[in-house]
């Protein structure tokens, strides 16, 4: 098995790391014991190129669950968590090409190596593969049954490439979906905001009376 991850020994750390988010998981976790039996993605070679995070962990697990045959690279190379990386590989056996803070031709070297396993599906957060796969892996493209978009510029790009005739598979925006706006776009970006505002000031939330404008 081939992949490319910053140091295998971190994977220790990931696991646990990964387990603890399952927790906070349970929808994922029901899918993942369903798919475990009813094995719906048997061989399908599935590419993704998403944040490699505990949560990401925890859905290529799942897919894999399902009988598909996944590989997985990352969408944004300074949130990508490298023990979560050596996880899915060591304990796992997903390849992953995913290096914390790697440069920009070994971003793009991984996600030809992604493209490379030949997928029927493709993952992605920002149109970097299915952009490779309509210019350079042409190729590849009459192998690939469909594809998922996770983000608002990654919808843009699709969409332009769809109004020139030049999207060669049919793509489901995520980012369209009533439960990404709800989960993510709502709630997520809240939290995130109070988590932003916090490590910024460093100030204890504690006792302070918070308005919000």
């Amino acid at each position: 098995m081939k992949y490319h991850v910053k140091k295998i020994a971190l994977a220790s750390e990931g696991k646990r790391r990964m387990e603890w988010a399952d927790r906070e998981m349970p929808v994922l976790r029901a899918i993942r014991n369903r798919f475990s039996k009813e094995r719906p993605l048997k061989g399908l070679r599935i590419s993704a190129c998403l944040h490699v995070t505990t949560e990401t962990a925890n859905l290529m697990i799942t897919l894999k669950a399902g009988g598909a045959n996944v590989v997985l690279c990352a969408s944004n190379p300074l949130s990508t968590q490298d023990d979560v990386a050596a996880a899915l590989v060591k304990h796992h056996g997903i390849p992953v090409f995913a290096i914390k803070g790697e440069d920009n031709k070994t971003y793009y070297r991984h996600l030809e190596a992604a493209i490379k396993a030949r997928p029927e599906i493709t993952m992605d957060d920002g149109a970097d593969v299915v952009s490779l796969l309509h210019s350079k892996f042409k190729m590849y493209l009459d192998g690939v049954k469909g594809g998922t978009e996770e983000t608002t510029t990654g919808v843009v790009r699709l969409r332009a490439m769809e109004n020139d005739g030049t999207l060669a598979y049919p793509i489901i925006s995520i980012n369209d979906a009533d439960t990404k706006h709800m989960f993510d776009n709502r709630y997520g970006t809240g939290q995130s905001t109070v988590d932003g505002i916090t490590r910024a000031t460093n100030i204890l939330f504690a006792g302070k009376t918070v308005v919000v404008v």
